[in-house]
């Protein structure tokens, strides 16, 4: 497991913080609807806005499919359309497990689909990728009872594209090339496109949503998802690329030293 100290800073990071505070809007009802029903009306309170029409139609477009989106039916219809879009997972070995890191809200499941899937023998290696992230869900392994040679990871990456990026760049040179990836169900379909265009087979093991998830975090996971689909697509980052070298995770030569709370369970 790498330690977080040799991360290196990379330009998404300062980003991060700004894009969960926007999504964290975009999913309070409370800001979204007063400001989409303020655009309706405006235009035909303010003389010199020209388009009237048009600019209240969308408004209202847009409030409509907001609603829908927020309504307990939207939430359930957006997350099982990304989840029906992925193959099933029909039992094949892999190389390793890779375990993505989406917050503490959403770490036990994880932890726990990854230590099953390691006991029922589907992979040799569990990998954890994720800032603030990765060194818990390692721990949570190791506590479930997996010795410490089948758990590595990274705590560098800061969003699914470094997921993947990072994740490629220490396994594939150690032979890894079929992985089972966990992660929830919203997150599996962009994550498994973004690691399938770095070579990777994935075969897609998404972990269940906590029971207590609100409606509200539900639908920020659902809707975050649509977004992030478009964006990436745009990018390009869904086409077939190279890895990128081990040293782009890193400051210093990368080292698989065992972190100390591994140390102190052997």
């Amino acid at each position: 497991m790498l330690d977080p100290a040799v991360c290196k800073s990379h330009e998404t990071a300062r980003w991060t913080g700004l894009a969960l505070w926007l999504f964290d809007g975009l999913t309070n009802p409370a800001i979204v609807i007063p400001i989409l029903l303020g655009l309706m009306i405006l235009p035909w309170l303010v003389r010199r806005v020209r388009r009237k029409r048009l600019i209240s139609g969308l408004s209202g477009g847009l409030l409509v499919l907001y609603l829908v989106g927020c309504s307990p039916l939207g939430i359930i219809w957006g997350n099982q359309l990304l989840v029906s879009l992925l193959p099933p997972d029909a039992g094949e070995s892999a190389d390793a497990i890779v375990v993505l890191g989406r917050g503490s809200s959403l770490r036990k499941e994880r932890v726990q689909v990854a230590s099953e899937l390691w006991q029922n023998g589907r992979a040799p290696l569990v990998f954890a990728s994720g800032w603030g992230d990765a060194t818990q869900i390692a721990q949570g392994l190791a506590n479930r009872g997996l010795p410490a040679p089948a758990i590595d990871g990274e705590p560098c990456s800061r969003t699914t594209e470094e997921n993947a990026q990072f994740t490629a760049a220490l396994l594939q040179p150690r032979g890894v090339q079929r992985i089972l990836l966990v992660t929830d169900p919203p997150h599996m379909l962009r994550s498994t496109l973004t690691f399938r265009s770095l070579g990777f087979e994935v075969i897609p093991h998404p972990n269940p949503l906590p029971a207590w998830l609100d409606r509200r975090r539900q639908g920020f996971l659902v809707f975050k998802e649509y977004l992030g689909l478009i964006g990436y697509s745009l990018m390009g980052r869904f086409l077939p690329r190279e890895a990128p070298p081990a040293e782009v995770v890193a400051h210093q030569e990368i080292t698989n030293a065992t972190p100390d709370w591994m140390m102190q369970r052997q």
